[in-house]
């Protein structure tokens, strides 16, 4: 028995170094080191936040203004350190300011065109917005500077007047492979977006690449008081924001639970029931619909979260009129019919579920009526290609138009249209489609029946809340 002691003793041993040692490698690799240049975060209708990095411990400064040549505000950091994040307050809606950071010894960074921020419109604003979408942008290289590039060159040559080249940035998670640290972060964020960081803030999605290391939560400042329009969330892992009459939910499927009477789920309900703008746009990490390099029919892929979110997410998003539902994780495009009520598998997708199938694939038009949105349809895009492509069968029934191509989406929200590009690495638009909300619109469409809601007490969904 003495050597089944002995035994036992060095496992236990064994155990005790890798995982000091795991939590060395995750420590050290979330640091924040080096020097990184200013960013926006958190732009509220009143305020914004700069942040930025120095090799030495200053007191950050920013000097500001509406007039480029007259930065003739000032806001002081309250504290002295490496990383720095100033907040300003007492902004206008809709309004660009320049800016230079520094600190109390002089401006170092900043002071040029590429330099501004723009705080958002107020709540209910009609007003255009146009929105960049990437997804799984974490490996830095030619594939994502080619997305990069083709995006910048399409929205010159498609200005809006008046108005920024952006107004929302929004990633779709894994925005640092392989394990999120912040060498990997700065290689695929930092040095491959320098200029647009400077001036547009980013909406990160947490994907299961970036859960690898503590980095994510240490780069981002995210509205968890509800700063930026909704319910507050008290987390930075899923928050809300609301553009003009645009309203953007930001999920965390990779930690937080989908189950019934979660945290997220109550905050997700809350939210959803005080939402009054015209559009709703969700988005997180996990597709609910995908045959990509991931199966949103298989529940031992990813952890089951894929059928988990079908089954608990979609009828709450659906019940509230979500309009268009963005995923990355698998990396392609895959980009569903305007659909209601499919939370089963793909096998069990029929033409009933579709509330329209827009008559040409590659150029679709839908259309929802104007009021009473509940049920009403929704579009699933899948955007998991900005920066790699996989190879994957992309036959999912719900899905008409999916490609093994890299890419990002752009999407213009005009009034009551909503109009959505696909566009590749060579600068091609390959998928377009619209939504349009029309007033005394009757699709014809059935809507939801008992036996496709799901069942509270069905194995699937039995076996989902043992694994939470």
């Amino acid at each position: 028995m003495i050597w089944i002691w002995r035994l036992f003793k060095f496992l236990i041993l064994l155990v005790v170094i890798y995982a000091t040692a795991r939590f060395g490698v995750v420590y050290f690799g979330s640091q924040l080191q080096g020097e990184r240049d200013p960013y926006i975060q958190l732009p509220t209708p009143a305020s914004v936040v700069l942040r930025w990095q120095t090799l030495e411990n200053r007191m950050g400064v920013v000097r500001y203004g509406v007039d480029e040549d007259h930065l003739n505000l000032t806001a002081l950091e309250d504290e002295v350190g490496k990383e720095h994040s100033v907040k300003i307050d007492g902004l206008d809606p809709d309004t660009r300011y320049y800016y230079e950071v520094g600190d109390i010894g002089g401006y170092s960074r900043g002071g040029t065109s590429k330099d501004w921020f723009r705080t958002l419109p107020m709540p209910g604003t009609e007003r255009p917005a146009r929105i960049w979408v990437i997804g799984d942008s974490g490996q830095p290289g030619r594939v994502a500077d080619d997305v990069r590039d083709s995006m910048e060159q399409w929205v010159a040559a498609n200005p809006r007047r008046g108005l920024p080249a952006l107004d929302v940035w929004i990633d779709l998670g894994d925005l640092a492979y392989t394990s999120g640290t912040d060498k990997q972060f700065q290689a695929a964020l930092f040095d491959t977006y320098p200029d647009l960081l400077r001036n547009t803030a980013l909406w990160p999605v947490y994907g299961n690449h970036d859960a690898r290391r503590w980095t994510y939560f240490r780069l981002f400042t995210l509205p968890e008081h509800g700063e930026a329009g909704g319910v507050a969330s008290a987390t930075e892992h899923y928050y809300s924001f609301t553009f003009g009459d645009v309203h953007f939910v930001i999920l965390d499927s990779e930690s937080s639970s989908v189950a019934r009477g979660s945290n997220m789920v109550e905050w997700l309900q809350r939210d959803l029931d005080k939402n009054r703008s015209e559009w709703l746009i969700a988005a997180f990490h996990h597709p609910p619909y995908s045959k990509g390099s991931h199966d949103s029919d298989d529940y031992s892929d990813s952890g089951g979260r894929m059928v988990d979110i079908r089954r608990h997410l979609l009828p709450i998003l659906e019940a509230a009129g979500v309009d268009l539902v963005l995923s990355g994780h698998s990396h392609m495009y895959e980009r569903s019919y305007l659909i209601d009520c499919a939370y089963g598998g793909s096998a069990d997708f029929g033409p009933n579920r579709i509330v329209s199938d827009g008559v040409e694939h590659h150029n679709a038009r839908y259309i929802k009526p104007e009021q009473d949105k509940t049920h009403s349809g929704t579009v699933y895009v899948v955007d998991g290609s900005s920066s790699k492509v996989d190879v994957a069968p992309i036959n999912h029934p719900a899905m008409p138009v999916s490609m093994l191509e890299a890419g990002s989406l752009i999407i213009d929200i005009d009034g009551d249209t909503l109009t959505s590009r696909f566009l590749n690495d060579k600068g091609e638009v390959k998928d377009e489609f619209s939504i349009t909300q029309q007033a005394g619109y009757d699709s014809g469409y059935a809507g939801c029946t008992p036996d496709s809601t799901p069942v509270a007490n069905d194995a699937v969904t039995q076996q989902a809340s043992e694994t939470e």
